[in-house]
């Protein structure tokens, strides 16, 4: 594959979204791409620490920036509901209308008027395009997609950081 990127993937940074321990692995997965639901229902139980970032493809997935903001507004209540909407997104992906997204924010306990004008908030909006910008720099042109010590992994994302985690020391 031609390397596409302008700059390197940005580090993991204190306001990232990170779950898990081990390598690094950062993933750059659209919350609309079944391909993605795939690739996370694996990569998330592998032995690493997993950095979320938002990488919505809206020329292909047209709820994605919804889906995107909609996670991002149910961190800024509270940030481990980050990865448990992730997680229930990607577990029931024909469910992604607005009403199904309110519920899950009520299932997570999360203040409903409050999610609603986070998820509609400027600071949401430009949390999910930062992300998405510097996913674009590093050379990501599809999901699923990830970058380990550096490197991209665009293909077979899921067997590819399987593999890694699995090499001997």
């Amino acid at each position: 594959m031609t390397d596409l990127s302008s700059a390197p993937v940005p580090a993991v940074g204190s306001d990232d979204h990170v779950r898990g321990q081990g390598a690094d692995a950062i993933l750059y997965f659209d919350l609309a791409c079944p391909h993605c639901a795939a690739a996370w229902r694996r990569v998330r139980a592998l032995p690493l620490r997993l950095c979320f970032r938002h990488f919505p493809v809206a020329s292909k997935h047209a709820r994605a920036p919804v889906l995107h903001a909609a996670a991002e507004a149910a961190a800024q209540q509270r940030q481990d509901a980050f990865f448990e909407f992730c997680d229930s997104l990607y577990a029931d992906h024909g469910h992604q209308d607005d009403p199904h997204l309110w519920e899950r924010a009520l299932e997570l306990e999360l203040e409903l008027d409050r999610f609603e004008r986070d998820r509609r908030s400027e600071a949401v909006a430009e949390r999910v395009r930062r992300d998405f910008q510097g996913g674009i720099r590093a050379g990501i042109t599809g999901t699923p997609a990830a970058f380990l010590d550096g490197q991209l992994v665009a293909r077979n994302v899921p067997e590819t950081l399987a593999a890694t985690v699995a090499e001997p020391a």
